[in-house]
């Protein structure tokens, strides 16, 4: 049996049911589960970390991620262009790309996502050039400790027949099911507390085919995993799916069957109110992912009126490629921001956006085990060190959005430590860094 005891926590915002803050108090951890909050307690044998001086939180949650990115950050043709044609852009340079590349990068993603207090986050791998596999982000994930939601992504309309990724990044739609099916069966698991869970992603509906997208959701009801895809980003994205389609995103989606407990979609930029009252009857989950928004030009989600209508929202990094950044941290605070810029400054608090992105990430990956620090749960737990300069004179350290540091003290999934003070613990970082800038390098000549 192995116990960890949290002592005396300046704050600790529970995110349990009655969004309790507990001060002076500790958390025990047994066996990668929480046992036990309160005042005072023990544990013979037990290692301590002392949190005096810091805000204790569950894990941040990142709902939405394209981790191969990582090597394509600032490209110079893509750095002021809108989503189709940055798109265009990158797209000759991840053709690229091997499981090297995509191993590496997974690997630097993660630890800058794991440095900004995320315990759990999913990945969407949509192409798998020269031999790349899901496996290697998986791998990538089990090498440093986080909890892992790869979703088996695809391209399946090229630019032959009238798609917008080129030919050479496409696969045979029945491939892409039969190596669903692979991963599924060699990587999912089901249990409670699970490290890895495999979802199923075709990547938008400009690049693959209707019944890709009605396949894939019966697989995904069979092989009992969930959903993922890109809708409603931006207006383009829109204006596709009317011409293409006759109808808006959410119709579209609604037709194929990707609605429901078991579905989340990244961005939903556009979706008007029709749209946000149908995800919010069928439970369907929504990844904001503000930043990329703003950098790509989207727009602002309307975040404000999908959380009043009772709808999921978790927030996601999205790719390195559309945010430059990986740090969940500061997509919270931006999302807390553009709500107040559209809707006014009592449109979202910090505390509302920090339990989006913990409780509401969990709860929109289906994983109600995590995001929450309640006895029984996950033992995913960020520490925030809030005697630096970022906290000084603030009169409120738990609002660490709006004074608060920018990296974690300490980080804790399923009870083991990914990061100790400030650093990754689990990986030679400067090496991960080396062997990624010299691929970058390598794409770059």
């Amino acid at each position: 049996m192995t116990e960890i005891l949290i002592r005396n926590a300046l704050a600790i915002l529970t995110m349990d049911d009655a969004r309790r803050e507990l001060a002076g108090e500790d958390i025990l951890i047994r066996d990668g589960v929480i046992a036990a909050l309160g005042r005072g307690l023990s544990a013979e044998g037990a290692e301590v970390i002392e949190a005096s001086g810091c805000v204790v939180t569950p894990g941040l949650v990142n709902t939405h991620h394209h981790l191969y990115q990582t090597l394509t950050r600032a490209v110079p043709g893509g750095q002021d262009a809108l989503l189709f044609g940055w798109l265009k852009t990158l797209y000759p340079i991840w053709a690229r790309f091997g499981p090297e590349e995509v191993y590496t990068s997974a690997l630097t993603g993660l630890a800058e996502l794991a440095l900004s207090g995320c315990t759990l986050t999913s990945d969407h791998l949509y192409l798998y050039p020269n031999g790349a596999r899901l496996d290697d982000t998986i791998a990538a994930a089990q090498e440093i400790g986080l909890r892992f939601q790869p979703t088996r992504g695809a391209m399946s309309i090229g630019e032959s027949v009238g798609g917008l990724p080129p030919d050479s990044l496409v696969e045979r739609e029945a491939d892409i099911l039969n190596d669903a099916i692979r991963v599924i069966d060699a990587h999912h698991d089901a249990s409670e507390g699970a490290m890895v869970r495999v979802g199923i992603a075709p990547c938008s509906p400009f690049s693959v085919s209707r019944e890709l997208m009605r396949d894939a959701a019966l697989l995904a009801r069979d092989k009992r995993v969930m959903l993922h895809t890109h809708l409603a980003e931006n207006d383009e994205d829109v204006a596709y799916s009317l011409a293409s389609f006759g109808c808006r995103p959410g119709q579209y989606a609604e037709d194929l069957g990707w609605t429901g407990a078991d579905v989340w979609h990244a961005h939903c930029v556009k979706l008007d109110a029709q749209e946000i009252d149908l995800f919010a009857r069928t439970r369907t989950g929504v990844a904001h992912c503000p930043c990329s928004n703003c950098r790509l030009g989207s727009g602002i989600a309307p975040i404000r009126a999908m959380r009043d209508a009772g709808l999921r929202v978790g927030l996601g990094v999205d790719g390195s490629a559309s945010n430059d950044s990986g740090n969940l941290i500061l997509e919270a605070r931006q999302a807390m921001l553009l709500q107040r810029v559209a809707r006014g400054a009592d449109a979202m608090s910090a505390r509302e956006a920090l339990e989006i992105a913990t409780r509401g990430g969990a709860d929109v990956l289906g994983r109600p085990d995590c995001g929450r620090l309640v006895p029984g749960k996950r033992a995913d737990i960020a520490l925030w060190d809030v005697t630096g300069i970022d906290s000084a004179g603030s009169w409120d350290p738990a609002a660490l959005l709006l004074a608060g540091p920018v990296r974690v003290k300490h980080l804790l999934v399923e009870g083991r430590q990914v990061v100790r003070d400030g650093h990754v613990a689990t990986l030679d970082l400067p090496r991960v860094i080396e062997r990624q800038n010299r691929l970058a390098a390598a794409l770059r000549g």
